[in-house]
């Protein structure tokens, strides 16, 4: 396996890895980095579990190469709340957005993108911000108070 050396930040902090060519940032985000927050579902970025925050924006990891990562600023949902939970994270729980909890992280880290550009969305932005996630449960409209009571914070 080829393999090559990145330089990024993580969560705040520089890191320095050594990945395969072809390792996608959600393998090297979960299996080196041990940040194991992001979700692998379906590998081909239809369901939003594996979204991380690259350079300011909401990506689906397992669709990055860890390599077009270099040099780059990423942040999981484990950089959310670093020292006590976020506001996106404490309406989920309040308004009992968090079912079985798999969607959930790349969820919030969606919402917390869309509050940081859009702070007081309507519900048509919100449905539109978190329009590439699958929740299996089923709990979309608890996930939209949620996002609407952060957006209100």
């Amino acid at each position: 396996m080829t393999t090559t050396r990145i330089d990024l930040e993580v969560n705040g902090t520089p890191v320095s890895v050594t990945i395969g060519v072809h390792q996608p940032l959600l393998d090297v985000l979960r299996d080196v980095l041990e940040l194991t927050g992001t979700k692998e579902c379906c590998t081909v970025g239809e369901c939003g579990a594996c979204t991380v925050i690259m350079d300011g924006r909401p990506v689906n990891s397992c669709l990055i190469l860890a390599a077009e990562a270099q040099g780059s600023s990423v942040t999981t949902v484990e950089g959310l709340g670093r020292k006590d939970l976020s506001r996106v994270q404490e309406a989920f729980l309040e308004q009992g957005a968090v079912q079985c909890g798999f969607c959930i992280p790349g969820l919030v880290v969606s919402a917390t993108c869309l509050l940081e550009a859009t702070p007081q969305p309507s519900a048509e932005q919100v449905r539109e911000g978190l329009s590439g996630h699958l929740c299996r449960c089923g709990g979309y409209n608890r996930i939209m108070a949620a996002v609407l009571a952060a957006g209100e914070r």
